[in-house]
């Protein structure tokens, strides 16, 4: 039988984590990528740059609104390419493809003691001119694979940025 809520109360313990998915955004126009500086309030990096994205919540796997049943599994298919599609419009004001490229991942935890799954992608940039998010950004900027190095990024943030430039620019 399906679940007809979501809960932890089953859940093991010592295997919570936030899931987090970021995006490097490609301006296919003139080769360059979108970073964003955090808000010196942000419990993670503040004031440093980095890259769309945020955490899987549970609002995204509502329940009725499976993509299928799978089985006794309710299925949220695309759950990823909808978390980074609305935090690039949420964060920056832009449209993205849906389509992604895995560039990495990393597991850490948080100052706050919070275990975190962080899985990288890149697509390219579709619309929109960029309006951060108020009280989570405070400066942008579109750079190619030597300008991101003048910037205090978050750690990775460079070699992703070359990665993804790499990865859009072979013809």
């Amino acid at each position: 039988m399906p679940a007809n809520k979501i809960s932890i109360e089953k859940a093991k313990k010592d295997k919570l984590f936030y899931f987090v998915a970021n995006v490097v955004v490609y301006r296919e126009s003139d080769g360059r990528c979108l970073i964003l500086k955090r808000h010196e309030r942000e419990k993670v990096h503040p004031g440093r740059y980095g890259v769309p994205g945020g955490k899987l919540e549970w609002n995204d796997l509502q329940i009725g609104k499976q993509t299928r049943i799978n089985g006794d599994v309710l299925d949220f298919e695309n759950a990823v390419e909808k978390l980074v599609a609305r935090e690039a419009k949420e964060e920056a004001g832009i449209e993205i493809f849906p389509e992604l490229k895995y560039i990495n991942s990393v597991a850490f935890i948080r100052p706050d003691e919070t275990p975190v799954v962080l899985v990288k992608f890149a697509t390219k940039y579709k619309s929109g001119k960029v309006k951060l998010e108020e009280g989570g950004f405070t400066e942008y900027a579109w750079v190619n694979a030597e300008e991101v190095k003048k910037y205090p990024c978050i750690d990775g943030v460079h070699e992703e940025v070359r990665k993804t430039i790499e990865l859009f620019s072979k013809k």
